[in-house]
């Protein structure tokens, strides 16, 4: 069984690597739709500036896309290489939507993406705009088979467990893939990254405003992207409602710690606004609630009451017993294939051989377990609350804040009233980094919140990772950070030198974009 230490720096290692990924990919799922919107225009009017929109916004998009396959691939290698026995036990399950990214999304939008760049002289506008379009399908594709992968991790189903092979095979493709965890989390995902492109736009946009030049310009793009990003902001707030929903169905464990729910409240549950978690004592110290908030959001009724972390723990208790049982019948089947009593038993406690899994962790001889040993892995089976319940806060308060920035922004841009208004343009350019902290720490809820199991009460982390030597881990921990660092740090070097050169000028503030309309009959100027 693996040790604290080697899960610990597993785990760390993993996370490294797939935090500093997804600073990357929100920026990549959204500006390629943005990209869409612009150059559609460009193709509906004929208006040069529009292509040179997308031109310019384009090379940033194309610096990020680099750099984010180069995190990315390194990632579906440690499956393998740190995480050997739950490539293993859950590989035909987990497998098949990562090989569908690979042969489907990832060569599609990498095909269309050197059409997008070196097929401006080569390809009839619409043609172009056909190549931008795939390449926004192709990346907001690679999200979704991701995500039906990770779905299925946070909400196993559509698999089942094969006693004599001893992994989890898949039995219905479409319940993995209809998932409606895997979906809502796409949804949210990919309009997560819609927000990161949006502020990304409105703030560069309003750099630009600020100082006066590319003004044209900057004015045409700040109006898309506050457009798109009020849309898309009541999209992610939306979905997000809709992830905690779900979460509450298959996760109760998760809800309960991102509230600092410590006992069953009665229906409709209070939504605890501000509190600090004592998990010691497994209380709350000077909380500020609101009444049924919580209740209503995460039921969507006023009579369905949400277990707190107490009762989810002696739940848990009965469940590693139970699940006890279903190791040692599975062990003896193994041993003897015609004992039938022993299968008996074992599909009938077969729900909970996760739980009995888990303990494994705690006691090498589960038949020798005792009462303080179950307790003990029931305690341990519930994630730190106060990581948990700090993170969801910001990450929700971001949410909000930029509902406000897009709102404000929206009515600007429709009022042509910049200038009047710079403390807006310096609030875009100031929280230019904020959706990334926000996408961060949405996927540190989501992933830590499923602790201490890898796949949701089948498949604890403690199980799956392989055996390395700690200064094999170090080694490449200490190797990861320093390679990732460098490629974000030239990463922005490349888009501050890009933002700074500007777009192409032509006249005085668009003096000559004026001129070079190329003239399309019948339709309205913009």
């Amino acid at each position: 069984m693996a040790s604290d230490h080697l899960v610990t720096l597993s785990r760390l290692q993993f996370s490294v690597t797939a935090l500093y990924h997804f600073l990357f990919v929100p920026l990549t799922l959204g500006l390629t739709y943005i990209l869409v919107i612009m150059e559609t225009v460009y193709v509906m009017t004929g208006r040069e500036i529009y292509k040179d929109m997308t031109r310019f916004w384009g090379k940033l998009f194309g610096i990020n896309f680099a750099m984010g396959v180069a995190t990315g691939l390194t990632m579906e290698f440690e499956f393998g290489t740190n995480w050997s026995y739950y490539s293993h036990y859950v590989g035909d399950i987990f497998g098949v939507p990562l090989a569908i990214e690979g042969l489907m999304a990832f060569f599609l939008e990498s095909t269309f993406v050197g059409l997008f760049f070196f097929g401006w002289d080569r390809l009839s506008r619409p043609g172009h705009l056909l190549a931008t379009i795939l390449t926004a399908t192709g990346t907001n594709l690679s999200a979704l088979w991701i995500l039906v992968a990770n779905g299925w991790m946070q909400h196993p189903v559509g698999a089942h467990f094969n006693p004599l092979t001893m992994r989890m095979e898949i039995s219905s493709f479409w319940q993995v893939f209809l998932n409606p965890v895997a979906q809502a989390k796409f949804v949210h995902t990919v309009c997560a990254g819609y927000v990161t492109a949006s502020v990304f736009v409105l703030g560069i946009s309003s750099g630009y405003l600020l100082q006066k030049q590319h003004v044209e310009f900057a004015k045409r793009s700040f109006r898309i992207a506050a457009a798109f990003g009020l849309a898309t902001t009541v999209g992610v707030i939306i979905l997000g409602d809709e992830s905690g929903y779900l979460d509450d169905l298959g996760q109760k464990t998760k809800i309960a710690a991102i509230e600092a729910m410590w006992q069953t409240e009665p229906a409709p549950a209070s939504f605890n606004l501000f509190s600090i978690p004592d998990q010691k004592h497994m209380r709350n110290d000077d909380t500020l609630s609101i009444p049924w908030a919580l209740g209503l959001i995460a039921t969507r009724s006023f009579d369905t009451p949400i277990p707190g972390l107490r009762e989810i723990e002696k739940q848990n208790e009965g469940r590693i017993a139970n699940g006890i049982v279903a190791v040692l019948a599975l062990d003896r089947y193994r041993a003897n294939p015609s004992d039938t009593a022993s299968l008996s038993i074992f599909k009938k406690t077969e729900k909970d051989l996760g739980f009995g899994l888990l303990m494994k962790h705690y006691v090498p001889n589960i038949s020798k377990a005792t009462p303080s040993d179950i307790h003990r892995a029931s305690v341990e089976s519930l994630p730190r609350v106060a990581p948990l319940f700090w993170s969801f806060r910001v990450m929700v308060g971001l949410g909000f804040s930029f509902l406000a920035l897009f709102a404000l922004a929206f009515t600007t841009s429709s009022l042509n009233q910049y200038e009047r208004r710079p403390w807006l343009l310096r609030w875009a350019l100031l929280f230019l980094p904020m959706p990334y902290l926000a996408s961060e720490l949405g996927w540190f809820v989501a992933e830590y919140g499923r602790q201490p199991w890898s796949i949701y009460g089948i498949l604890p982390t403690s199980d799956s990772v392989s055996t390395l030597s700690d200064k094999s881990l170090y080694f490449s921990l200490a190797g990861f950070i320093l390679f990732y660092t460098a490629l974000l740090i030239t990463m922005m070097t490349l888009m501050i030198k890009v933002a700074r050169k500007g777009p192409p000028t032509r006249g005085t503030e668009g003096d000559e974009w004026e001129k070079t309309v190329v003239k399309n009959p019948g339709m309205p100027p913009l």
